[in-house]
């Protein structure tokens, strides 16, 4: 038997909460020493939320691999509040803010001293006649030593082992660089006989600068990244704190988490809803906006449905607790924002290799550029070797190169929930933004997906509310969806049904009674051949070019109308398909009505592509055979029939108001119902990824740019040296850009159709 076949074997993903990660290469570490794990399918570790996600492998192995490598691993409760890892970063943002201060007392006299005596000679000779040499460098080696191994142990603490175990990383970078000048400025203070007289300086300011600079710059990257889990913090402030709910006769307060399947809660006027659940008694308006973005308060009677969260806002109702903790609804979207987080794009991994190979190249880059100076610098030789090696090892920290898609899809995914689109996997993302066509299931989607009285065109001789209230009256009897139809409308229009007697239905053409003494007879032109349809002839043609078939009603042997029952287009459904066109994509719409009807509606609505009497199980080959002419294909449906077709395009988009099947296998979850979301989710994923690309050029192109400068290159020539105290900065500055960009796709705007 295998040894990783455990009784805790990890069957569904599990998520590991990952402590002590800095950089692209940490991350990369961590990726590889998971999956040697036996029994481990699939990885992926995000930097932005330091979390890992793994398929198969057994629990303990896998939390024995991270803390190998070096880092701190725990297990990640599947029902923990969402929040738990805000706290992380607010608390990480607050030990280095601490850190920073600590560093910067120390740092600074340390700098001005050493800068204007440097600048300004006058105030130099003054320092000489005040305290000696030996005093004052024996007083920089205090300073340096606290900022180094007080404040900055952790670079230290985290990437000398990295570097032992052959595998260096950025905190490698900052220890061996802000280490290396410290140690070389102790040997000048303590043995300076060990070194040419020519050579004597000591760099002690810059090791504490390089090492103050780097922590503000981590300091503002932990600001920013708990900003990031803003969008899941709100998310989980919707969540109620307590429920009434009855027990034995009475009202007790509860938290919320006791809440159980099948209890009764009590909901007043202003209260948050705790659970999920039916109303049993009572009636309200709700307002949902959370879930749906619809501004306006719903209604809600006995046996609606509300939604943990929502606020209810004028009655009072109780309702029987259908879906409870991390079954109900809000709990589900968090647990998606969650996971997009988490998720990593196809353009992250090429990041995570260049950044694998990239941090032992500076090193041996370093390296060359020491013992250059050395064997044909100026002198002194020795001096120059060091502090040009130790200005490349800061200034390519690649800190900014794994911060540069982690953020960005933070950010992006975190506003995207905001404006009602949730991304359920993280590449759909990037996916989405390469889409060339979009295809709609017809009803539901693009329509109402329940019919409406759309036509009711009458004879001369009768008067519509006369001809809709007889023909409801005798409708009022039937199932049939074109009845209910019909009913709906007698009732919209306020009328009174008179009673009906002597009914009877001819199956499949239609009904014939009396109504208050009146011979009512609704069905097909076959029902009522003996009729002359003489006088509609030219109706009925005009409504079949629109690929509507109407039922006629007959009075007292007469005919009166012709009424027209169809499945309405949503108000939103044709500014949405012109938005798309705008936007360069080409449209489809997939339908199980005949070819008529569905040319008619495409029509209306602009859509390129009709493809009619599509049996459900026949979706998926229409995907497969869109996607073999457009490539990359989105496919927006809403119902159980379009699960298998959302999860067989490049792009599943469920609209939110349906069910949980199609939910479930899509990768994009519009809230609400909207199809406006479409629109947003595709802003949203453009704006993600033209702001990962400028991450990365920056990040990259920054790097590559200054290691020659760091290096000495422009020496020779122009006398340029880049010091390492300028490296620091730069190299903070670099991840707090990359931070800040990624935070501009918090004002993604909801776009308008």
């Amino acid at each position: 038997m295998n040894e990783h076949v455990h009784h805790n074997h990890a069957s569904s993903p599990v998520s590991l909460d990952i402590e002590g990660m800095t950089c692209a290469s940490c991350v990369n570490r961590v990726e590889r020493a998971l999956l040697k794990v036996p029994g481990v399918e699939t990885a992926a570790v995000n930097l932005a939320t330091e979390r890992a996600t793994i398929s198969g492998g057994d629990i303990e192995a896998l939390l024995k691999a991270v803390e190998k490598v070096g880092y701190k691993g725990s297990v990640r409760q599947p029902d923990a509040p969402a929040h738990d890892h805000m706290h992380h970063h607010d608390e990480d943002a607050a030990i280095l803010r601490r850190d920073v201060i600590i560093a910067a007392i120390p740092t600074l006299p340390l700098f001005l001293l050493e800068m204007i005596g440097h600048i300004h000679m006058p105030f130099h000779m003054w320092l000489m006649s005040v305290v000696s040499m030996d005093v004052l460098w024996v007083s920089y080696f205090i300073l340096a030593t606290f900022v180094l191994f007080v404040p900055g142990l952790r670079f230290f603490k985290l990437g000398i082992p990295a570097l032992l175990r052959g595998a260096p990383e950025m905190n490698s970078l900052v220890a061996l660089g802000a280490g290396a000048a410290w140690l070389y400025s102790s040997v000048v203070t303590f043995a300076p006989q060990l070194v040419p007289a020519e050579t004597r300086y000591v760099y002690f300011e810059a090791a504490a600068v390089i090492v103050t600079l780097i922590l503000v710059g981590r300091w503002l990257e932990a600001k920013a990244k708990g900003r990031t889990g803003e969008a899941i913090s709100q998310l989980v402030q919707q969540q109620a704190k307590t429920a009434r709910i009855q027990r034995d006769n009475a009202a007790i307060e509860v938290p919320v988490d006791q809440v159980r399947v099948g209890d009764i809660v009590l909901v007043r006027p202003g209260e948050k809803i705790a659970v999920d659940g039916e109303i049993v008694e009572g009636e309200s308006h709700v307002d949902e906006s959370m879930i749906s973005g619809e501004p306006l308060p719903v209604s809600k009677g006995v046996g609606a449905n509300v939604i943990g969260g929502t606020l209810n806002t004028s009655g009072s109702f109780s309702f029987r607790a259908t879906k409870v903790g991390a079954d109900t609804m809000l709990a589900h979207i968090i647990r998606m924002v969650e996971d997009a987080q988490a998720g990593k794009l196809p353009i992250q991994a090429v990041v995570d290799r260049i950044t694998s190979v990239f941090v032992p190249v500076v090193i041996g880059l370093a390296m060359l550029t020491a013992i250059a100076w050395f064997v044909w610098g100026p002198e002194p030789s020795l001096t120059y070797a060091l502090v040009n090696a130790v200005a490349v090892l800061i200034i390519a920290c690649p800190c900014a190169m794994g911060l540069a898609t982690p953020m960005s899809i933070m950010v992006g995914t975190g506003r995207a929930a905001q404006l009602g689109v949730l991304f359920r996997k993280g590449e759909a993302l990037q996916q989405l933004r390469d889409a060339r066509i979009v295809a709609f299931d017809k009803t539901g989607t693009l329509t109402a997906g329940k019919p409406e009285l759309t036509d009711l065109i009458l004879d001369d001789d009768f008067e519509h509310d006369e001809v809709l209230a007889l023909v409801a009256a005798v409708e009022a009897r039937s199932e049939h969806p074109i009845a209910t139809a019909i009913v709906a409308a007698a009732e919209k229009a306020g009328l009174t049904l008179g009673t009906v007697t002597a009914f009877s239905a001819n199956s499949g053409t239609g009904v014939t009674a009396r109504v208050d003494g009146r011979l009512v007879s609704v069905g097909s032109q076959r029902h009522m051949s003996h009729l002359d349809f003489a006088d509609f002839s030219d109706a009925i043609e005009s409504l079949a070019a629109e690929g509507k078939t109407p039922v006629f009603a007959a009075i007292d042997d007469k005919l009166a109308a012709a009424i027209v029952v169809a499945d309405t287009i949503k108000p939103t459904s044709k500014a949405v398909i012109n938005a798309l066109h705008a936007m360069g994509l080409k449209t489809a719409m997939i339908s199980g009505d005949n070819r008529r009807t569905a040319e008619a509606i495409a029509a209306r609505l602009g859509i390129d592509e009709v493809r009619a009497e599509v049996l459900p199980a026949d979706k998926v080959e229409v995907i497969k055979s869109l996607h073999a002419a457009h490539k990359v294909v989105a496919y927006v449906g809403d119902g159980i029939n379009d699960a298998p077709a959302l999860a067989e395009a490049d792009i599943g988009i469920a609209v939110g108001s349906g069910t949980d099947a199609a939910i479930e296998s899509a990768d994009v979850v519009l809230l609400g119902g909207d199809l406006k979301g479409v629109l947003n989710a595709l802003a949203a994923s453009r704006a993600t990824l033209r702001n990962i690309w400028e991450n990365l050029f920056w990040a990259f192109g920054y790097n590559a740019l200054l290691i020659p400068v760091a290096a000495g290159a422009l020496y020779p020539a122009f006398g340029i040296l880049l010091s390492p105290m300028i490296g620091a900065g730069a190299m903070a500055m670099s991840s707090v850009f990359v931070v800040g960009n990624a935070q501009r796709l918090r004002a993604i705007k909801g776009v308008d159709a």
